[in-house]
């Protein structure tokens, strides 16, 4: 898609989760989240979305973090950049100091970059949740090296 100018717009829950069964290439919508921020066009349509909410992972669920959980695009170019920043200024401002993001093996991390991202650290491959005693349907995720990103 063409640049189009976008702006900044809240978005509920509902709204945004919709969002990204729509548009998220490998991923449905996360369970819960803290806040969610969107981007539209002059004409106000919805081009994207982010999810912000408890990290992931236990070690990073310090009570100062946030994880951008999901995003999602319908293609417009540097929505997701808008988003990024957007979502660490949001975070910044509810108190928290450390906003953290992954990306998966393959994805270029150009959005995160653009926004002032980093990457932190490398994450292997994973085989996946699931056990025996406690069976989990996979993540879309599993066997796929992931990158961490901090926000600066």
């Amino acid at each position: 898609m063409s640049d189009i100018p976008l702006h900044l717009v809240p978005v509920r829950s509902r709204e945004a989760k919709d969002f990204v069964r729509t548009w998220h290439r490998h991923h449905p919508p996360p369970a819960g989240q803290i806040f969610a921020v969107g981007a539209a066009d002059e004409r106000g349509t919805l081009r994207a979305v982010a999810i912000v909410g408890r990290p992931v992972a236990r070690h990073l669920d310090d009570g100062a973090t946030l994880e951008v959980t999901r995003t999602a695009t319908d293609g417009t170019r540097n929505a997701n950049s808008l988003l990024y920043g957007a979502a660490w200024r949001a975070a910044k401002a509810l108190g928290y100091r450390r906003l953290v993001t992954y990306t998966q093996d393959g994805e270029s991390g150009a959005s995160l970059r653009g926004a002032g991202w980093r990457v932190i650290a490398s994450r292997p491959p994973r085989a996946g949740w699931h056990t025996p005693s406690r069976p989990r349907a996979g993540h879309g995720n599993d066997h796929v090296t992931r990158l961490l990103w901090e926000a600066l």
